[in-house]
């Protein structure tokens, strides 16, 4: 038996936001038709992942919709799998990744970005170090990508803030300041992006094929450890 893909996100108060998310599931199917994908939230939206779990026959492989690994990914995500099932596999979070660079390339290019803007990858943010690492990984593969410079900076927790690193970049040579936004859909913390100041702004990754392409990898990456994969 085929372990049944279960998206876990956050969850968001957005309306849009859980739209978005919808969308992005309904892509993860659209690439594999006839594979069960179920959609879930660790918190606020519905259903929740706990919910989901129990719900579930058959092996699981739990995909987290999330850029870096952190709180989330370290604490409440094991916990709940831990106490609903854990038999699950766990596949690894999104980022830092190729597919999430030519994402990102590909919505900035969309908001209009020029040759000579200067470019944040604009994040939530984190306390774990190691999730910085993560968007800062990120950043660097999209400097490849531009090639230009281009600065990690969080709208939470994390160095340096939105507003640092902007008024570096705003004392530097380019006319123009970019956020690529580092977020999977509409909510708070695309809003703090879009309200950071920025010449332009670009939209969440939501949908995009390349993030639909990424949560297959990741689940292939872990799928193959499940038994009833290889039976």
């Amino acid at each position: 038996m085929t372990p049944t893909l279960v998206l876990a996100a956050h969850g968001t108060r957005s309306a849009a936001g859980e739209r978005t998310l919808a969308e992005l599931a309904a892509a993860v199917r659209r690439r594999r038709p006839g594979h069960r994908v179920e959609q879930a939230y660790l918190e606020i939206s519905r259903p929740l992942l706990a919910d989901v779990l129990r719900a579930v026959d058959g092996p699981v492989v739990v995909a987290p919709l999330l850029l870096a690994g952190g709180y989330h990914v370290h604490i409440d995500l094991p916990a709940v799998i831990a106490a609903h099932r854990p038999d699950a596999l766990v596949a690894a979070p999104l980022g830092p990744h190729r597919l999430l660079t030519s994402a990102l390339a590909r919505k900035l290019a969309r908001a209009g970005l020029r040759s000579t803007d200067a470019v944040i990858l604009g994040a939530a943010g984190s306390s774990d170090p190691a999730a910085l690492a993560d968007v800062r990984a990120q950043a660097r593969r999209l400097a490849l990508r531009l090639a230009r410079p281009v600065t990690a900076a969080f709208a939470s927790a994390g160095t340096p803030t939105l507003d640092e690193a902007l008024d570096r970049l705003r004392s530097g040579p380019a006319a123009r300041v970019a956020i690529a936004s580092y977020v999977l859909a509409p909510g708070f913390f695309h809003g703090r992006l879009t309200g950071a100041g920025a010449d332009l702004v670009s939209e969440p990754l939501g949908a995009d094929p390349d993030v639909a392409a990424l949560v297959w990898s990741r689940f292939d990456e872990v799928a193959l450890l499940s038994p009833a994969a290889t039976a």
